[in-house]
């Protein structure tokens, strides 16, 4: 077993260099996605602090899909923009994670929890709690599933003033997720800073197994190619936000979006319209 460990003050910073390590030091594993012939995957256990989660510039421009694709991410971790998806007996998905942090069904339980909500409270009245914290693991049914929970846990814990998060993953794919995972999860916390009146603080991101596939050697050479190449690697915030506007309006499209989803990204889509030059 390998592991890193990446300490850097912005986002992009701290996910290129922990994919680069990856890369150089990480154990060859097999997965169980491998086809025949496809090299073994490179993997480490990762922990990786960014202490200026929302410094700019924010955003990496070699990670793989668009900024429009970035702001429905975030749409479905922070609204649940795609829970009425979750239908596994029609084969569709099994969950999300907004489901899972939001609306956390418990056998023998009536009602879903909310355990956001209950870790936001929690802080209100001890800041210094080590107890703010959701989980998304659910026992009695994931050890089954086809496609079982990734992200495993959120803490929460306020230090001076500012609200830390460390998040817990089982596994993650290093070059084609972790990025989206890793901006999702600052947002998150960002908004959870707000509904406490508090400033974002730190985010460390924790993975069992932060990995590389095999399957995608030759496509990641050109993430590769593009840090030894490129000194401009990063995008701000501002730059990215009429791309995110296309990302709301994309959601907002879906003839199948519930009402109260639909609410909730006509505000969004409105922020951004007010941040726009």
């Amino acid at each position: 077993m390998q592991s890193i460990y990446v300490r850097e003050k912005s986002l992009p910073a701290a996910w290129e260099r922990a994919v680069l390590e990856t890369w150089a030091t990480g154990a060859r594993f097999r997965t169980e996605y491998d086809k025949p012939g496809d090299p073994e995957s490179r993997d480490t256990v990762a922990m990786i602090h960014v202490t200026e989660p929302f410094s700019e510039p924010r955003i990496h421009k070699a990670f793989p899909g668009g900024l429009d694709d970035l702001e429905v991410y975030r749409a479905e971790v922070l609204y649940g923009a795609h829970d009425h998806w979750i239908n596994p007996a029609e084969g569709k998905w099994e969950y999300t994670y907004h489901e899972r942090l939001f609306a956390y069904k418990v056998p023998g339980l009536a009602a879903p929890i909310d355990q956001i909500a209950g870790a936001i409270e929690k802080l209100r009245a001890t800041p210094h709690t080590r107890r703010a914290q959701a989980v998304t693991w659910q026992a009695w049914q994931d050890i089954g599933i086809h496609d079982p929970a990734c992200l495993q846990r959120l803490w929460f814990r306020i230090e001076n003033g500012r609200l830390n998060l460390n998040i817990h993953i089982r596994s993650n794919d290093a070059y084609k997720a972790a990025f989206m995972n890793m901006y999702a999860f600052t947002e998150l916390q960002q908004w959870a800073a707000g509904q406490l009146g508090v400033a974002c603080g730190e985010y460390v991101h924790i993975a069992d197994s932060f990995h590389i596939y095999g399957s995608y050697f030759k496509e990641f050479e050109g993430f590769l190619r593009s840090v030894r190449e490129r000194p401009d690697r990063y995008f701000t915030t501002e730059f990215a936000r009429p791309m995110f506007l296309d990302g709301a309006e994309r959601v907002l499209a879906e003839k199948d979006l519930p009402a109260e989803k639909r609410a909730a990204m006509e505000e969004r889509k409105a922020e951004i319209e007010r941040q726009l030059p």
